[in-house]
């Protein structure tokens, strides 16, 4: 069995890993450790949830020498502001016996302690491209010393539309500098940024694009609407005991405050929520309590579907499914981790179904159907933004039925309709997974 003594570590950091219960390296790990320690640009992609942070951690604190500097020697790029907190506490257990400082920036915190903390001297930088773009033009962080650049999660960071930031910061650094670029899936937009700005990275892959967790059981039920799901969710929650760590997903932060406020009666106080709108530390409180065991779950958006490493979560509930199917496969990673089985349940509208059978294609696997619980009432009311939805759909045929010739031949950028809403990362290779879907919705009509 492979150890993490095959690759030769100091002393003082294989100490570190011991201390931390590791024993055996993940694939990831084994695979980039020399790509890495040779000093080329790296562009690794591996699946949520397969130790991605240690994989590049491992071989640059290896390499760890003492500079007389002040400033960043490594620099690295997450999306979002839990991911931060998270990698520097991994950072600060790996260096316990050695001389590493560490600091994590980020939004909706003070820039000013931010800034006495970078003057005081750092050696590892870890951030939000917002936060540490905001400090860089203010020249409060320099790159000068700077000698490693870690993006992880590259795809998401893109994906939140953090590219033009991405793009300054690059300007702003040494051309004489290492890339290590990590990756769950690889886009256009991803593809495009590699040939326009790093030299020939060398592909590390531990799994095709977008490669189920095998060890995740995919469950799916067909609910029409908000109020039928949630009454879905109260039976499963009351009934199946084993939903004991889980994790609630909805698409935006209106949806999330309607949920937790709909079942809070019968679960009081078990259900935390964690959305861009909360405090930053109101979200680190509230992922500390469902950690200790305080929660039984958290209700949120996509902001907890990346990168997060939370322990032992049994249950992943898509109340609304994905708008993007790459999406998908992040959400359930939270669930079946470290070796774990693990539940994934998707509650299906009809304006769903689509989006689920191109997941479905995306994975080639496909979400067992059960029957819907008897007992369970199905609404027949709907909620004013499910009737907004209903509206703006209808109206989209209309347009289209009524526009006829001069219709079609509107260039393909006049035909798009900003609905609002983020700008989404158009995943690879869309015409032919939509005709998969349109042979899966055939298949299906024969039957």
């Amino acid at each position: 069995m492979n150890t993490f003594e095959q690759f030769n570590l100091p002393k003082s950091l294989q100490k570190a890993i011991d201390d931390m219960g590791l024993t055996t390296p993940t694939p990831i790990q084994e695979k980039s450790f020399s790509v890495i320690m040779s000093g080329r640009d790296v562009m690794g992609i591996a699946q949520t949830g397969t130790g991605k942070t240690l994989a590049y951690l491992l071989p640059l604190l290896k390499q760890w020498k003492f500079v007389n500097t002040d400033s960043a020697r490594v620099v690295i790029l997450v999306p979002t502001r839990e991911l931060v907190v998270q990698i520097v506490e991994v950072i600060e257990s790996l260096t316990k016996y050695m001389s590493v400082r560490t600091l994590g920036i980020y939004g909706g915190v003070n820039i000013n302690t931010q800034k006495k903390a970078v003057y005081e001297g750092i050696d590892i930088l870890v951030g939000t491209p917002g936060r540490t773009m905001d400090l860089a033009l203010d020249n409060v962080i320099r790159f000068d010393s700077l000698q490693k650049l870690v993006i992880d999660e590259f795809d998401e960071i893109l994906n939140l539309g953090f590219r033009t930031q991405v793009t300054s910061l690059l300007t702003m650094m040494s051309a004489k500098r290492q890339n290590i670029l990590f990756s769950a899936t690889m886009t256009d937009e991803v593809d495009a940024m590699l040939d326009e700005y790093f030299e020939l990275p060398e592909e590390v892959s531990l799994a095709a694009s977008g490669t189920p967790i095998e060890k995740i059981e995919q469950l799916g039920y067909y609910a029409p609407n908000f109020l039928t799901k949630i009454n879905l969710l109260n039976h499963l929650l009351a009934t199946d005991e084993s939903t004991s760590r889980v994790l609630i997903f909805a698409n935006n932060k209106k949806t999330v405050d309607l949920i937790a406020n709909s079942i809070e009666e019968n679960y009081p106080e078990q259900f935390g929520v964690i959305h861009s709108n909360k405090s930053q530390n109101y979200r680190l409180n509230t992922m500390a309590s469902f950690q200790a065991g305080e929660l039984r779950g958290i209700i949120t958006t996509d902001v907890m579907a990346r990168g997060l490493d939370i322990s032992d979560v049994t249950h992943v509930i898509n109340f609304e499914f994905t708008e993007i199917p790459e999406q998908y496969i992040h959400r359930i990673g939270r669930t079946g981790r470290a070796d774990k089985s693990g539940t994934a349940i998707s509650f299906i509208s009809p304006s769903e179904e689509e989006i689920q059978i191109q997941a479905e294609i995306l994975m080639e696997k496909e979400l067992q159907f059960l029957d819907f619980p008897e007992g369970v009432e199905v609404a027949t009311r709907l909620l004013e933004f499910e009737k907004d939805k209903k509206k703006v759909k209808q109206l989209l045929k209309r347009v289209k039925k009524e526009g006829g010739e001069a219709f079609h031949e509107k260039s393909k950028k006049n035909q798009k309709i900003n609905l609002g809403g983020p700008a989404k990362t158009k995943p690879r290779k869309t015409a032919s997974r939509n005709r998969g879907v349109e042979r899966k919705r055939d298949a299906k009509k024969k039957k």
